[in-house]
């Protein structure tokens, strides 16, 4: 059988970190008596064997990497957060974060016992909280993404220590798994992220504006269906008048004409009143 060919110490330990543990000292010892470099084969040999929930997750990192990219990148904006003291989208990550950490934690846990390893609830719990520290610290997070975890990490244990001592090889050699953005990328992701606020903040005032402009529109709209009203109404009073003017003249007129004839009454009274006394001393003279 060919010897396989020597690669670095980072490149082997990934690919020993991956294998289930039963099969790890195996194959490890094999694999570093293929190896032509002496130096190299000793490091090979004395790498120690991972625990169960480090190898979940390094199971995870090498068989899943389009999740744990999306993980890893949450984390860089959830530490972008922290650092410009967004409130809003902190509480906006830090929901998605919990969300999305217990998820990867049982599909981490459900690919293990896949592979015939018996996966207990505080193996779950233990690969959950070396996710978590990944989300909130950038070695953390640079040591789940090397593939080569020794131990799990927690998020409070591992808050400022150095994590170096729980991969296997140079943390900054970190590439067998999708790290986390270059400060480039996080330069733009700031950019979007500010261009987004502004958007936001513009889109709000177009909303404010629109319903100022509804509300004005709406005002107008009812200014203009009151002047109707009174226009009509107007109208209607302008009719009125001049019904009442027209019957006041008439009124007028039949009041003259009863002055007249009352006049007329009046003289044939007068009238009246002369022939009686014309009869009497016509009586009287008798």
């Amino acid at each position: 059988m060919a010897a396989k060919p020597d690669g670095t110490l980072e490149e082997i330990a990934a690919e020993l970190y991956a294998l289930p543990p039963r099969e790890f000292t195996a194959v490890r010892d094999a694999r570093a008596k293929q190896l032509t470099d002496a130096a190299l084969a000793k490091k090979v040999g004395a790498l120690r064997k991972p625990l169960l929930a480090a190898w979940v997750v390094n199971l995870f990192a090498r068989e899943q990497t389009q999740a744990l990219g999306g993980a890893l990148e949450l984390a860089a904006e959830l530490r972008d957060a922290q650092d410009d003291r967004d409130a809003r989208a902190l509480t906006a990550l830090g929901r998605q974060r919990r969300a999305l950490v217990r998820a990867l934690a049982q599909q981490a846990s459900e690919l293990a016992s896949s592979r015939g390893e018996k996966i207990t609830q505080a193996t779950t719990d233990a690969v959950e909280r070396t996710l978590n520290a990944a989300m909130f610290h950038a070695e953390a997070a640079l040591a789940v993404a090397s593939g080569r975890l020794i131990r799990p990490l927690d998020a409070a244990s591992d808050d400022t220590a150095d994590v170096s001592d729980a991969v296997a090889g140079d943390l900054d050699s970190a590439s067998a798994a999708p790290t986390p953005s270059r400060p480039d990328e996080l330069a733009a992701r700031r950019a979007r992220k500010a261009a987004e606020d502004e958007l936001r903040t513009a889109e709000r005032a177009l909303r404010k504006a629109e319903q100022d402009r509804d509300a004005l529109e709406r005002k107008a709209e009812a200014g203009a269906e009151n002047s109707a009203r009174l226009s009509e109404r107007l109208d209607e009073l302008e009719k009125e008048i001049e019904r009442t003017r027209q019957e006041l003249d008439r009124q007028k007129k039949e009041s003259g004409d009863l002055e007249a004839l009352l006049g007329d009454v009046r003289e044939g009274v007068r009238a009246a009143q002369q022939g009686v006394s014309a009869a009497r001393k016509a009586v009287d003279r008798l």
